[in-house]
């Protein structure tokens, strides 16, 4: 049977939670055999993850796939379930990371009716909630007020996004041919690629649907998850690569055609250079500042109007303000805003 969508979960040592997540979408699609769930092992040795996966397409062979592969990180293992896509649709769900039953029905049916009146859309966007761990709190993220609901829309069409709103890899639902086409390749091991996923495709996606349900839902609590501060601080040169690949992706101001689109895309960006410069200072690596430095200055070799939007911006002043003082203003305003969005 045709499939609708395909769901990917990349699974590294994920056997402690990998099954909630599968039983999310399963009961959350009603084991509906247009949906393919395709699980990647991406070279689990310390836990029993490879027959847990196993397991379950035995289990269900007609929705789930097991596909194995040397670890090859994150990025590899998310392009790993989308070369094995069968789906017109494509939606990566982290195995930490659970999907709400109610929201993923209303998306399958809304993707049905796009096939069945033969209906391209590029893009659906869904919001995502994240889930506090360590004080059983939420956090809804959701773009009612940026975004059009339930019509099929252009970036044109869009408003203007807050600094908490932007399209993270958990919102966003593919066509699978979008990412084919545009070639979406994201660094081996390396972490933070979700941002190269939620910014390379987006200059080919021509049509955009926005469903207003809350359907992924974000884990976030582990003290070894990569969005962890600690963990962060010590993989601030994942961050570094991270950068030079979205930095070198597009010259934005005159690659990106739509002018909202090209504004977000810079907005993100600078975004991003700001966490670089962040962390940077937050490192104990002895090097960190000097690789910033160098990051800086590649950027103003490659495009000196992206260069200036971004380190000369309001965000790019904040966050790298010169000296000790500096230093310590710039993560004091980390740490507010940390406390206010509740990122990580």
């Amino acid at each position: 049977m045709k499939k609708t969508i395909t769901f990917g979960i990349p699974c590294y040592n994920s056997s402690a939670y990998m099954d909630h997540c599968i039983e999310s979408i399963l009961e959350g699609t009603g084991y509906a055999e247009d949906v393919e769930i395709i699980i990647v092992d991406d070279g689990s040795t310390k836990d029993d993850t490879p027959q847990r996966a196993d397991a379950w397409a035995e289990r269900h062979p007609g929705i789930i796939k097991a596909v194995h592969q040397e670890n090859g990180g994150h990025g590899a293992a998310v392009m790993q379930a989308v070369r094995n896509a069968s789906g017109t649709y494509f939606k990566n769900i982290d195995s930490d990371d659970w999907v709400d039953a109610n929201a993923v029905r209303v998306l399958l049916d809304q993707l049905r009716r796009f096939e069945e009146l033969g209906e391209h859309v590029d893009l659906v966007i869904t919001n995502y909630v994240y889930e506090h761990v360590e004080d059983d709190t939420q956090n809804k993220v959701d773009y009612r007020r940026v975004l059009p609901v339930g019509r099929i829309f252009t970036w044109n069409d869009m408003g203007h996004f807050m600094m908490w709103q932007y399209l993270l890899m958990h919102a966003l639902t593919y066509r699978v041919d979008v990412l084919r086409e545009v070639g979406l390749e994201m660094p081996p091991h390396t972490f933070y690629v979700d941002n190269i996923y939620a910014y390379v495709p987006f200059p080919a996606c021509r049509s955009i649907y926005y469903l207003d349900v809350d359907a992924y839902r974000y884990f976030i609590g582990r003290e070894d998850q990569s969005v962890n501060d600690k963990v962060l601080t010590s993989r601030v040169d994942h961050y570094w690569r991270v950068a030079r690949v979205m930095m070198h992706a597009y010259h934005v101001y005159d690659d990106v055609s739509s002018a909202k689109l090209r504004s977000y895309m810079m907005n993100y960006f600078t975004i991003i250079m700001a966490i670089c410069s962040v962390f940077s200072k937050k490192s104990d690596r002895p090097d960190a500042m000097d690789e910033l430095q160098k990051l800086w200055d590649e950027l103003r070799a490659y495009d000196r109007r992206m260069y200036r939007r971004a380190r000369h911006g309001v965000v790019g002043l904040a966050t790298n303000l010169p000296g000790t003082l500096g230093r310590a203003l710039t993560l004091a305003g980390y740490r507010a805003a940390q406390k206010l969005v509740k990122f990580n």
